[in-house]
């Protein structure tokens, strides 16, 4: 016998079984309902002309109940949600009932008493309900019998809202995975001792350890969607102090792009500590901006560039060109991209964006519309050891790739920028500084609209501390933090580029956007929440040192989105700098002297000085102003 076979007879046994249980129900309510109106005496035309009638009640409503589509759901599956329609079902049944009352008045020889067939709706209805509701209770199991079944994983959940009830749900539907849940802990008053799916809220987080203790929990499972940084540490260190493992439900973006289940939890990462509300990207505009149309990203092979090479990819532009100077980088991207989608519009271009004769015969022969520029030197002492190579790639072969897009006609540029061009003390965040500035410069010729946008660190970029931290921690090392007060901002990659490409929608040009990127975090907080999420003890396993501030960096970084310092755009999260443009002839002056700069040959410590005081050339034109 065939499977598809199997499966048929499968099916039809369970709807044939499901109408015998329901015409045992509605012949129990039907002759309950004749009890009740004759006060369980037998009425005067006696049983069997009762059990003649019960014939067209059941024809009735069998028909109905299949008519509302009853039989197509899942006994197991029985929700609240389901109940409008056996409501439904039973109300129309009830109506058919009474108009054959009224058109035939002895139906089968009988002619019932209308309160018997409200009685009988009633009765039917509470009673389809009850056997679906009593199935699902015997199949789900008693949460207070199973507790004792030393087989099943013993599992706490933080977190009693509307994702923990659906997560408990599933729980307890999914028997076969063996897992019991023995309760929540939530901090919300409201539900201190509620129950929620038959599981009992034991206490606020901070009874974590003692919870655990008395319940013999076997795993943390952390269900919710939105979780605050101060909560996420606090119950982090709390499962490190009762000595279990804590894993989380997946994110709101997991569940769509991957179609995950609730219960596909997984292991906290460092993503999850930053804490914030996810943000859901305005699909609209982005697809505005760059569907059908030809882009081309520059550095599409970094951290940033591939994450925005995959983000425009889902806008569906009518070509997207991928520059880079790094072949392998290129080679990567380019490969990632084809395996999901082999026919994909796209184009590796090996160039350095500060050779004007390639870079402008990429642009003639791909003609781009939207040009992303996230080609950059962006480690900050590296910099400070290679000034003459930051000022030449940041600044220099920056203005080179901007003339060149005003020259072939590109409509709209974007400039990735850093929270570290903010008030700079580092050659890299003077230089991206400048870069700002001769952007703007080039907006005045009003045919390319240039806009850039800042934000800080990413999380898991290469070279940040994130995969430095790992790294450490993998190889038994000490972790090393330059001062115990150092504090960034992070956002996650895909977040990061999101907005980026959210503000460039919002472009009219000359804009310098800021995302807001929430509270800066302690490193020597991060890096001590790294250990614990790698089954380790800070300072104990994991000792952390600290190394010292180091040339060019800064304690804390400024990205000041206060109504004082920005204007605030169509989006929380988007801002708009209230920094004035330079003047023209002031930034014309310093491409000059970036240009001498680059041809003398001076020392390190000479050229850093010298882009120091080129700096200090434009400051006085960089004011806020002030409405």
């Amino acid at each position: 016998m065939s499977k598809n076979r199997q499966k048929r007879i499968s099916l039809w046994t369970v709807r044939l079984g499901s109408l015998l249980v329901d015409t045992l129900v509605m012949a129990s309510a039907y002759l309950v309902a004749f009890l009740l109106r004759f006060d369980f005496h037998e009425p005067w035309w006696g049983w069997r002309r009762v059990a003649y009638s019960f014939v067209t009640v059941l024809i009735v409503q069998l028909a109905a109940l299949a008519l509302f589509g009853c039989y197509k759901l899942l006994w197991r599956y029985t929700s609240v949600a389901d109940v409008p329609r056996f409501v439904g079902a039973i109300a129309t049944s009830t109506v058919t009932l009474f108009a054959l009352r009224l058109l035939f008045p002895s139906y089968m020889g009988l002619r019932p008493p209308y309160s018997i067939t409200l009685f009988n709706g009633f009765l039917v209805l509470g009673g389809l309900l009850g056997v679906r509701l009593l199935r699902r209770l015997i199949l789900e199991g008693n949460p207070v019998w199973e507790a004792a079944a030393q087989n099943y994983r013993r599992m706490l959940l933080v977190g009693a809202g509307s994702t923990g009830n659906e997560v408990a749900r599933e729980l307890r539907r999914n028997r076969e995975r063996r897992w019991d849940v023995v309760g929540f802990l939530d901090d919300d008053p409201t539900k201190m001792h509620a129950w929620v799916q038959g599981v009992p809220v034991l206490g606020v987080i901070d009874d974590l350890p003692h919870i655990v203790k008395k319940k013999m929990v076997d795993e943390i499972i952390v269900t919710m969607v939105k979780v605050p940084r101060e909560v996420i540490s606090r119950v982090i260190r709390l499962a490190e102090q009762a000595q279990v493992p804590i894993r989380i439900v997946p994110t709101y973006y997991e569940l769509i792009e991957n179609r995950l289940e609730a219960t596909a939890f997984r292991k906290i990462n460092v993503a999850d500590l930053l804490g914030r509300d996810e943000v859901k990207p305005d699909n609209a505009s982005i697809i505005a901006l760059l569907g059908r149309k030809r882009v081309l990203v520059t550095g599409a092979g970094g951290t940033i560039g591939s994450e925005l090479v995959r983000q425009i990819m889902r806008a569906g532009p009518e070509q997207l060109v991928m520059l880079d100077r790094s072949e392998n980088a290129l080679y990567n991207i380019e490969r990632e991209i084809r395996r999901l989608n082999p026919a994909a519009p796209i184009a590796p271009v090996l160039a350095d964006i500060g050779e004007r004769e390639r870079i402008d015969a990429v642009l003639v022969a791909y003609r781009p519309q939207v040009v992303v520029h996230a080609a950059a030197y962006k480690h900050v002492p590296m910099m400070e050891h290679n000034p003459g190579e930051a000022l030449k790639n940041n600044v220099l072969a920056t203005q080179t790739l901007g003339e060149v897009c005003v020259a072939r006609g590109v409509e709209r540029f974007v400039f990735i920028s850093t929270d570290k061009a903010v008030n700079p003390a580092s050659v890299m965040g003077l230089t991206k500084r400048m870069a700002e500035v001769v952007l703007q410069d080039l907006n005045r010729l009003d045919k390319t609209c240039f806009s850039a946008v800042r934000f800080g660190n990413v999380l898991d970029s290469s070279g940040s501390v994130v995969p430095l931290f790992r790294e450490q921690i993998q190889n038994g090392q000490p972790i090393t933090v330059t001062h115990p007060d150092m504090r960034r901002y992070f956002m996650t990659i895909g977040e990061a580029v999101s907005l980026v490409l959210q503000a460039a929608a919002l472009a009219k040009g000359g804009e310098i956007f800021v995302l807001d990127m929430g509270e800066p975090i302690r490193i020597v907080e991060l890096a001590e929440e790294m250990i614990v999420l790698s089954g380790l003890r800070p300072h104990v396993d994991v000792p952390i040192v600290f190394t010292g501030i180091r040339p060019g960096e800064k304690l804390f970084e400024e990205l000041d989105v206060s109504e004082r310092s920005a204007y605030q755009t169509g989006h929380a999260r988007i801002f708009i700098s209230k920094i004035r443009q330079v003047e023209h002839q002031t930034v014309a002056t310093l491409l000059e002297k970036c240009r001498h700069l680059g041809t003398d040959n001076l020392d390190k410590d000479s050229l850093r000085t010298a882009v120091h005081e080129l700096y200090s050339e434009i400051a006085n034109d960089e004011e806020q102003a002030h409405t």
